[in-house]
């Protein structure tokens, strides 16, 4: 009798961290063609458009495609970091989405009301770009800091209240520009009042790419270094890898959880911020996006490696984008885009199984009865 079973890599081979993602996405795009071809669409032109939603062309000086594809990508970036930290210490931080949007909220208070409140504080993007940053920054930090002490003094499940914590802040933000905040001048439409110019991120190469993904850029290099060139950062690794060989070293488990909930909440403040400063310029539907929860496939896929978040994020929003293209330009319906995000996504996720297990072929020899 012939039996497979997984065995656990010891030493997995270089090679396999880049053929297993290419093996993987390649059979994503061939279960995605049947099922295109289940809806009597044609696969080829079907990427060709998707491609085209998400990169345009390119190569020949358009860049229209691609720059939504990077703003797409830009929240998705630094939640991604957010949660990269805090699941290196194995901390299941799945409050990005609540944390954004309080970082969201923060910076757009600051906009809204301290030039009225604060008019001596010089008018200029420099002022209040800090300003908001350091608010959305604290904000975001704050939130995460709730599940952290819980953890850390009464060891509450942080999956639990991280995730509750979200509706919290989805529902605090929709009364805010529904109903506290909402534009008086805005003829009944919900949403905030439109932020003063001065407090806008700028935007480059006449699209909507803005200051928020160079600040995403700084934040990898800062995970980086923090998680790679720091002795914070080896706690942090250790904890996460062994946390009996961690307390017999004399790393505090209370103290680093404070430390990766502060910096992980931090960075998915500064999100809420690029989305409000740098993308809507107001506080209104679409802040919650569902970025923060994104962010968790996009940390695991990437290894919570910060460089490889960068490029899976916006990877990931590529094919969101190009999604789009092919619900608008080809007539397929809306889920049709969604299954095939979700088919790429399993056969990504599931191929990392193979990078650390090998499947091995058992021979069993069954004797005939007597």
């Amino acid at each position: 009798m012939i039996r497979l079973r997984l065995e656990r890599r010891l030493d997995p081979p270089g090679y396999l961290s880049w053929v297993v993602p290419v093996v993987s996405v390649v059979l994503a795009l061939v279960a995605s063609g049947l099922l295109l071809l289940a809806f009597g669409a044609n696969p080829i032109e079907t990427y060709a458009a998707m491609w085209d939603g998400a990169f345009g062309d390119i190569f020949g000086g358009e860049f229209y495609s691609v720059s939504e594809t990077l703003v797409r990508a830009t929240p998705l970036i630094l939640t991604g970091l957010a949660v990269a930290v805090a699941f290196k210490m194995k901390f299941w931080n799945i409050g990005a989405e609540g944390q954004l949007v309080m970082g969201g909220i923060a910076a757009s208070g600051v906009a809204l009301f301290l030039p009225e409140a604060a008019p001596g504080i010089p008018q200029n993007l420099v002022v209040y770009g800090l300003l908001m940053g350091g608010a959305a920054i604290l904000a975001g930090a704050l939130w995460a800091l709730i599940p952290a002490l819980l953890k850390a003094y009464l060891n509450v499940s942080e999956i639990i209240v991280t995730l509750m914590l979200n509706y919290i802040a989805i529902l605090w933000y929709s009364q805010l520009f529904t109903t506290s905040w909402k534009d008086p001048a805005g003829f009944g439409f919900p949403g905030s009042a439109l932020f003063p110019e001065y407090t806008w991120l700028p935007r480059f190469f006449n699209t909507r790419v803005n200051l928020a993904i160079f600040i995403g850029l700084l934040a990898a290099v800062f995970v980086w270094v923090l998680l790679s060139k720091t002795r914070a950062g080896y706690e942090i690794r250790l904890l996460g890898d062994n946390p009996e060989a961690a307390r017999f070293a004399g790393v505090s488990m209370f103290r680093n959880i404070i430390l990766v909930m502060l910096v992980s909440g931090g960075l998915a403040g500064l999100a809420g911020m690029g989305e409000v400063a740098g993308i809507s310029h107001k506080l209104q539907q679409g802040l919650s996006a569902n970025n923060g929860f994104t962010a968790i496939i996009v940390a695991w896929v990437a290894k919570l490696q910060p460089w490889a978040i960068v490029l899976v994020s916006i990877l990931l929003a590529a094919v969101f984008v190009g999604g789009d293209q092919i619900q608008m330009t080809m007539g397929l319906p809306a889920s049709v885009a969604q299954v095939v995000q979700g088919i790429m996504l399993f056969f990504v996720l599931g191929g990392d199984i193979f990078s650390r297990y090998r499947i091995r072929v058992v021979r069993q020899h069954v004797e005939a009865p007597a």
